[in-house]
């Protein structure tokens, strides 16, 4: 079985993106994966030497993408780069009371990475704040079952 190499993208906003990004490493990692954990990047390019995405994305405000993923998505739909070589997955953390934009940040990326040709892995996670305090728990299960995609 070939291993991926896994490049993480975090758009986080409280931090929440990122501790899920630190607790969902070691089940990718002790399945054999290259991980690269990213919360910085803002090109395509970046995505170079992978083979997989995997994003982790917050939302703020009315169903914003936080602002240090904002770059890289406005530059990919500025751009409109082929992602076909590239799979990816999304870990969205929300909050259900905000029902009209909940997991609005992730759902956007999800969107625009489709649209740009990325090859979708499984189903989107989507984590709800208002009913799950630790989203970390929830998506170390998720990725338990999506690394098996990989």
């Amino acid at each position: 079985m070939t291993m991926a190499n896994i490049l993480v993208l975090i758009g986080t906003e409280s931090g929440n993106a990122q501790m899920v990004a630190d607790a969902v490493r070691d089940p990718l990692e002790g399945a054999g994966h290259g991980v690269t954990v990213s919360d910085k990047a803002t090109h395509a390019d970046e995505f170079s030497g992978h083979d997989t995405l995997l994003v982790i994305c917050a939302t703020h405000g009315s169903g914003d993408i936080p602002s240090n993923i904002l770059p890289l998505y406005e530059t990919l739909a500025r751009e409109k780069p082929d992602l076909s070589p590239w799979r990816y997955g999304v870990i969205a953390l929300g909050d259900m009371t905000y029902q009209d934009t909940f997991c609005g940040g992730g759902k956007q990326m999800d969107a625009l990475l489709g649209q740009l040709g990325a090859n979708k892995i499984g189903d989107r996670l989507e984590v709800d704040a208002s009913t799950q305090p630790l989203p970390d728990e929830e998506a170390v299960g998720w990725v338990k079952e999506w690394v098996k995609l990989v």
